[in-house]
């Protein structure tokens, strides 16, 4: 396989071991993040480059690769005055493994093509550790022809690399997954929550619910935290309230409501304006615990 020169902005947990990744199998990377100690790490390990900006990077790489925060991050990455855009060869392709909003997906890979670019959506599943060892979950979209030219670098980087379809499916894949999992982790808190305030033992609930079809992966990271105290799911209260948010915007843009969400994103609404936001999202079983009805509040009026 031909080594492609990749471009990778976001130097964070993820994007950071996904760029080690890279180099350990003999990638050569030209990068950029706004931490410079981030950056040094990857010029350390040799075969790396740091390129002055956005432009600069999409001019010097076969692949852009983004890991970052938000849909308004990307947007200004791209479509700064020294973004990629500015700077993105004919035939090159641009990849988003963060997770955007799909409207603001497409709109990106349009103005890709206009000149000559590709663009491929591509979230991630699995755990930092995962993207070291090239073991991600890549739920990829975007057309046939532009998947399989990255198709081997993905393959690289992750042990199940799916192919969604036209561009912005992983992007609403991925919002949809995560409104399934964020909704079961504040269900499942709340559950504890309620059984302690109606004095029913966590960890009989938790074993009760654990052998009926209730059971998953998320209760038990719910009860890790309920019940034992640890904080196992590394997925922060403000990331999956960004996510809810991105799906409910989803939603709206395909003229329907999900009511169900609605509730799961008011709840973690509040646990951010409560000061929670940095702790993981089981963590919500605080917020949840302490929760008073109107009636029981301070200022309560009776009827």
């Amino acid at each position: 396989m031909t080594k492609h020169v990749i471009g990778f902005i976001g130097l964070g947990l993820m994007g950071g071991n996904m760029v080690e990744n890279l180099q350990n199998r003999g990638f050569e990377l030209v990068v950029m993040d706004l931490n410079q100690d981030a950056v040094t790490a990857v010029l350390d390990r040799g075969n790396a480059k740091q390129a002055g900006s956005p432009k600069e990077l999409a001019e010097a790489s076969d692949i852009v690769m983004l890991c970052l925060t938000t849909s308004d991050v990307v947007e200004k990455v791209v479509y700064g005055d020294e973004g990629i855009l500015a700077g993105i060869r004919e035939g090159s392709v641009l990849i988003d493994f963060g997770t955007s909003i799909p409207a603001s997906t497409r709109k990106i890979g349009a103005d890709l093509a206009a000149k000559g670019a590709g663009m491929i959506d591509a979230p991630l599943g699995r755990t930092p550790a995962h993207a070291k060892d090239g073991l991600l979950n890549i739920m990829a979209a975007g057309d046939t022809e532009t998947f399989e030219k990255v198709r081997p670098v993905l393959e690289e980087q992750g042990e199940n690399v799916f192919h969604l379809g036209a561009l912005g499916a992983g992007h609403t894949t991925k919002l949809i997954n995560n409104f399934m999992g964020m909704t079961t982790v504040c269900t499942m808190s709340q559950a504890f929550a309620v059984a302690d305030r109606a004095g029913v033992d966590r960890a009989q609930l938790y074993e009760i619910m654990s052998t009926g079809p209730s059971n998953s992966p998320f209760m038990t990271f719910c009860k890790n935290y309920a019940v034992d105290g640890v904080s196992d799911l590394g997925f922060s209260i403000n990331n999956a309230n960004k996510d809810l948010g991105y799906f409910l915007t989803m939603v709206e843009d395909l003229g329907t409501r999900a009511e169900i969400a609605e509730g799961t994103s008011h709840n973690l609404n509040a646990a951010v304006a409560a000061g929670m936001g940095d702790g993981n999202v089981p963590e919500i079983f605080d917020y949840f615990l302490k929760l008073q009805s109107e009636a029981a509040q301070p200022n309560a009026v009776s009827a």
